[in-house]
């Protein structure tokens, strides 16, 4: 079974998930992404990222994302994906969105 990784960014943040499908959308420049795979925690400790992904992505059968807002995606072994997760982006990150002069959720028009 084929597993992917994908990382892309999504109002200033990069979430990486792992899905069993992923292809060229339906609709002109998204990719889609299907059968999302979320890792089932046997723990005591729970990752509040990961947690958050997957109430985010909770019903969630099929989404479709920007291809410019896709990072990465990368075919993974089945036992090697690990769980899902949210990164804030600071200052000292070396990831930088393409420009996009359509939308800034930074700034707020003004009234």
């Amino acid at each position: 079974m084929r597993i992917f990784k994908v990382v892309f960014l999504n109002q200033g943040k990069v979430y990486e998930i792992f899905a069993k499908t992923v292809q060229q959308g339906e609709l002109y420049g998204f990719v889609e992404i299907e059968d999302l795979i979320f890792q089932e925690t046997s723990t005591v400790v729970v990752d509040p990222s990961a947690e958050k992904l997957k109430q985010e992505f909770s019903g969630v059968h099929r989404t479709r994302i920007p291809i410019h807002a896709v990072i990465r995606i990368d075919e993974v072994e089945k036992n090697e994906h690990g769980p899902g997760k949210i990164i804030e982006i600071d200052s000292d990150s070396n990831i930088t969105p393409f420009p996009n002069h359509l939308f800034d959720p930074k700034k707020r028009p003004e009234k």
